[in-house]
């Protein structure tokens, strides 16, 4: 049974690990596009919602499919054994699939929201904070929310898994898929303020956008990944409060 859930686990992480390098390969080629544009060599038309909209659901799936990690585990780990038992069982990309639908409906509002601020001239033609007000507003706000219940609340629903699996478990693949888009409100109200962020330093920034992988996925997966939530919190807030007094 072990070398079963074993096999099961090597699948499982195979498939993301090729999803995830899949994602941050053409997010990479996609930064180098928009460096392309910012730089005068206008070589493809880029512009508009649907461009803007692909660009962050790609972006999305290749920084959130990781800290997914320990969810989509522990269905595949459930559902294994209910398989075993002769209970139904479905396919564990049904229920990933439910999670990345609520992250690429976010990327919508994100693709809206990074059009409207450019149009403001709030953001550069590299996807970057063109106003230190409006930097220094974003990090300390998402600093604060670092420190709220919901965040919190929502933090902590990503760091259970096996709870929720075991308290919200829903029958068939369309139970599935309801299960995965629950968790995907869960984590994206978690986290979208830091996904905010990406504003800051540029929406296309590889490192920028690494960095606040690793954040999320500290937050989730280590044992003090709560109190690493609060420290990142408080670290965002100053750098907020600094840029601001640097005003």
């Amino acid at each position: 049974m072990e070398t079963v859930f074993s096999r099961d686990r090597t699948i499982v992480l195979a498939g993301i690990g090729a999803l995830t390098a899949l994602s941050w390969f053409y997010t990479i080629q996609m930064s180098l596009d928009v460096s392309h544009m910012a730089m005068g060599h206008h070589g493809h038309a880029h512009e508009g919602f649907f461009y803007t909209f692909i660009m962050w659901s790609i972006m999305m799936v290749a920084m959130m499919t990781p800290t997914a990690t320990p969810m989509v585990l522990t269905f595949a780990r459930i559902n294994r054994k209910r398989r075993n038992r002769g209970q139904p069982y479905v396919a564990t990309s049904v229920f990933l699939a439910g999670y990345l639908v609520v992250w690429v409906l976010f990327s919508a509002v994100a693709a809206f929201a990074q059009l409207e601020l450019q149009e403001i001239a709030l953001v550069n033609a590299m996807l970057a904070s063109s106003s230190p007000i409006f930097s220094g507003i974003l990090l300390l706000t998402a600093g604060v929310f670092q420190w709220t219940p919901l965040k919190q609340a929502c933090l902590k629903h990503c760091r259970t898994p096996l709870s929720f699996i075991l308290t919200d478990w829903k029958e068939g693949t369309t139970g599935a898929f309801q299960m995965g888009l629950k968790h995907g409100v869960f984590c994206t109200v978690c986290c979208w303020f830091l996904m905010a962020l990406l504003f800051v330093l540029g929406v296309m920034n590889i490192l920028w956008m690494a960095l606040i992988t690793g954040i999320t996925l500290v937050e989730k997966v280590v044992p003090w990944g709560d109190k690493f939530s609060r420290v990142a919190g408080v670290v965002l807030g100053l750098w907020g409060l600094l840029i601001l007094a640097g005003i």
